[in-house]
């Protein structure tokens, strides 16, 4: 998503927790929440951000990166079955999921095995986090947009100027994704990760309502009740 039109709300972290909090479990046992967004949109800040909150009004909070789950650049988004068998589905029959972390410099899967409680919260943040795959068992779901070009500039400050061929790649791919999949116009909350005014952002986001969606049209509702 390339704009970020639409009403801005000033919302705090704390709010949005118990908003959260008050919804039922939808995986397993689980709350499961779902950051998505193109790269550089500040999709991390938030869930670290949303995940104090939540752990501040006494939540469980397990915080799950996509980043982690792949095997390299061009597993952009063919890792969901990996994120299925070996997170996703154990959550969903009760049990806890467990992965290896993707080490990018070796350009391997770690042996370190990190563990996924059946419970509390899980937040899984990241490019395609919120595909139509996953919409009817999140709890709560995000899309955090920024202008192409800001995405970018953020994303090679934080790799480095050698990596900006794989970044560019990277964001040519997420735009046919986000079009196809809509899911801007299917999260609960979309959020400027680029607003300009003033605000604190540490304990709140800028909420945009109504915004246009990743094809161009306005998004006029958003879901409350678990359903599409």
């Amino acid at each position: 998503m390339g704009s970020e039109r639409g009403a801005r709300v000033v919302e705090s972290y704390a709010t949005l927790a118990r908003e959260v909090l008050r919804r039922p479990a939808t995986l397993g046992s689980v709350r499961l929440v779902v950051v998505d967004g193109p790269s550089g949109g500040g999709k991390t800040h938030f869930a670290g951000r949303l995940a104090a909150a939540l752990r501040e009004a006494g939540a469980q909070v397990t915080l799950v990166q996509t980043d982690d789950l792949l095997d390299g650049w061009d597993d952009q988004f063919t890792f969901w079955p990996r994120l299925e068998v070996s997170v996703l589905g154990p959550l969903r029959a009760g049990r806890a999921g467990t992965y290896q972390r993707y080490d990018w410099h070796r350009a391997r899967f770690g042996e370190e095995t990190v563990s996924v409680p059946p419970h509390g919260v899980v937040i899984l943040e990241g490019v395609s986090a919120a595909r139509a795959e996953i919409r009817r068992e999140a709890t709560l779901s995000v899309f955090v947009t920024v202008p192409y070009d800001v995405g970018l500039a953020r994303a090679v400050q934080r790799d480095g100027e050698a990596l900006r061929p794989y970044l560019l790649r990277w964001q040519s791919r997420e735009r046919p994704h986000f079009a196809a999949d809509r899911t801007a116009a299917h999260v609960d909350v979309v959020v400027a990760g680029a607003a300009d005014i003033s605000y604190d952002r540490q304990t709140h986001f800028v909420r945009v309502d109504a915004p246009a969606d990743s094809e161009g049209g306005s998004v006029t509702s958003r879901r409350r009740d678990g359903k599409p």
